[in-house]
């Protein structure tokens, strides 16, 4: 692997903190490379809380027969309203929209995942952070983690460093249909970023794995029958 290291050390983070102590931060979130913002979700049990009270069911179950039968949804929601209705809980906590949700929460091995990228971007537009970077070198075969500024404090935070020798050790690479053998870079920087986010921001992913961290922790037979999401 080529030895190279992206950080932020130098970065003048002060016109950040200002940004978002003027109360401009939407900006930040609106700006995101993948066009994401979050809004605030609504109080559990609010006015059109999905399962708080019985007006919020019913405007959900007619949101989740509607998106049911839409051309967009992925195939795990299409003619099921019940997967239509998590999405749509789901996308309230999280302050997304339930499309977005939808195209980016898959179904892998009976367990619900996310997009890693879904996840970078999300935790991007939440405004706790800079943008999430990523340091590398050669060490332990080679290892990645995920770097960010603080916007509250200023504070340089990093994440747990996630290397080649620990994905042979978990035996990642050894799993029928593994990336880490032919993506190691794009896989490490996808693993180091969903171990940052569950350490700093553990209520953008919701307790929820990415797409990956299921392949690699579920014992695999065979190839995986779901479409990898490996652009950048």
């Amino acid at each position: 692997m080529e030895n190279k290291q992206t950080t932020i050390t130098d970065v003048n983070i002060e016109p950040i903190i200002e940004l978002v102590n003027e109360g401009e931060a939407h900006q930040v979130g609106e700006q995101t490379e993948s066009n994401i913002t979050l809004h605030p979700a609504p109080q559990q049990g609010g006015e059109l809380s999905t399962f708080g009270n019985k007006e919020g069911f019913e405007h959900a179950m007619r949101v989740a027969k509607a998106l049911s039968v839409s051309d967009l949804v992925p195939a795990q929601y299409k003619g099921n309203i019940s997967n239509c209705l998590i999405a749509i809980d789901v996308a309230k906590r999280i302050g997304a929209s339930e499309l977005m949700v939808m195209q980016n929460l898959y179904i892998v091995h009976g367990k619900p995942s996310w997009s890693s990228q879904f996840l970078i971007a999300t935790l991007n537009a939440s405004r706790k952070f800079s943008p999430l970077r990523f340091e590398e070198d050669d060490k332990n075969g080679g290892r990645c983690r995920g770097v960010a500024i603080d916007l509250a404090t200023g504070d340089k935070v990093e994440g747990v460093w996630v290397t080649m020798e620990m994905a042979a050790a978990e035996k990642w690479i050894d799993k029928a249909g593994s990336k880490w053998k032919t993506m190691p870079q794009l896989m490490m920087r996808y693993r180091a970023a969903a171990f940052f986010t569950r350490q700093f921001a553990p209520e953008v992913s919701m307790g929820i794995m990415t797409q990956e961290e299921v392949y690699d922790i579920t014992a695999i037979q065979s190839k995986p029958t779901t479409k990898w999401n490996t652009a950048e």
